[in-house]
């Protein structure tokens, strides 16, 4: 462990860069520019209301932080975004939230970033999907912080392919710092979390490098109290189950079961069996059960013992299958309803 973190310490050292946002001077009115204040309102009211599809009210906001100069430049923007897949509903979701990016210049600022990320494989209509979640990776540096991170990356996750993977199911650690993501990796192996752990943890839930980084001592010493040690193999899904929601969500979900007879022990002899069986919605959580209860005929000692039975679809799978053991039931093929 302690030759896996050196490793990655001198292979990817600490980055004091910080968040790079294009900058762009105003010129002068009086001496650099034809154009008055008020005009300049006016052009960028109508070319994000006319050429962006941006309502007016929304338009009228942008524009006491955004002013187009010219429109030579924002039609290339446009131009760009959809050669690269963006439909009109999408361009006009990421300019109504990051509208500096129709000022930007595309050549040096946004082309080579979508060259990059297509070049490993993140292509349309994924892509622009992405970006319209978290357009800011769009606003950082490609060379101080989206290199250096993919590289920092593939050092954990080891092949180009999981890299792209893990991006593909967040996208935003693009625009993380790196020490923050080695933060984390130190705090998780601080308190005896298992490399191998950590880089499944970091391939199947990436989002764990960069949320939540002060609450994970909190939450494994938590799941040791459980019975729950770093080294053993439902740690993994133990731990990204307590980090998938928050405190009063939990706790939530844990009165919804008591209320159907389930008892604290019930609870945690479950989740040591399947720790994901906490992720399902509050909502779900309580049809489930009713179904089970009242209309399977099972009890609650069978759920306990099979606590993935929360987490299959309702309508597309238990209640198909129930009606299929009443049918055998009916004709007597079988005895009883046996969770399998």
């Amino acid at each position: 462990m302690s030759r896996f973190l050196s490793k990655l310490l001198i292979n990817h050292p600490i980055i004091k860069s910080k968040v790079c946002y294009p900058r762009y001077i105003q010129p002068s009115s009086s001496l650099n520019s034809a154009l008055s204040s008020n005009d300049r309102h006016h052009l960028t009211l109508n070319y994000l209301t006319n050429s962006c599809g941006i309502s007016p009210q929304t338009a009228t906001s942008i524009c006491k932080r955004v002013r187009i100069e010219s429109t030579d430049k924002a039609d290339l923007v446009l131009q760009l975004l959809r050669a690269k897949g963006f439909t009109q509903s999408q361009i006009v979701t990421l300019m109504s939230s990051h509208p500096q990016l129709i000022i930007t210049n595309p050549d040096k600022i946004l082309k080579p970033k979508f060259e990059y990320f297509e070049s490993m494989g993140l292509l349309g209509p994924w892509l622009p999907t992405a970006i319209c979640a978290d357009g800011n990776v769009l606003a950082c540096s490609l060379k101080n912080r989206i290199l250096p991170n993919v590289d920092f990356l593939q050092g954990l996750l080891e092949t180009e392919e999981n890299v792209t993977l893990a991006l593909k199911r967040c996208f935003s650690v693009v625009r993380y710092r790196t020490e923050f993501m080695m933060s984390t990796i130190c705090t998780l192996c601080a308190c005896g979390v298992p490399v191998p752990t950590i880089r499944k943890l970091a391939l199947w839930h990436p989002k764990l490098l960069i949320f939540g980084l002060y609450s994970y001592e909190v939450k494994i010493q938590e799941l040791k109290g459980m019975g729950l040690e770093p080294m053993s193999k439902v740690f993994l899904y133990a731990f990204f189950s307590m980090c998938a929601m928050s405190r009063r969500k939990w706790e939530s979900k844990k009165k919804s079961l008591m209320s159907f007879g389930w008892s604290e022990r019930d609870i945690l002899m479950a989740f040591r069996a399947q720790a994901l069986f906490m992720t399902t919605s509050e909502q779900k959580m309580k049809k489930v059960m009713e179904f089970y209860l009242t209309k399977a005929g099972l009890q609650i000692s069978d759920l306990v013992r099979c606590p993935h039975l929360l987490r299959i679809s309702l309508e597309g799978t238990a209640i198909p299958r129930c009606s299929v053991l009443d049918v055998l039931m009916s004709k007597g093929l079988i005895k009883k309803l046996n969770v399998v």
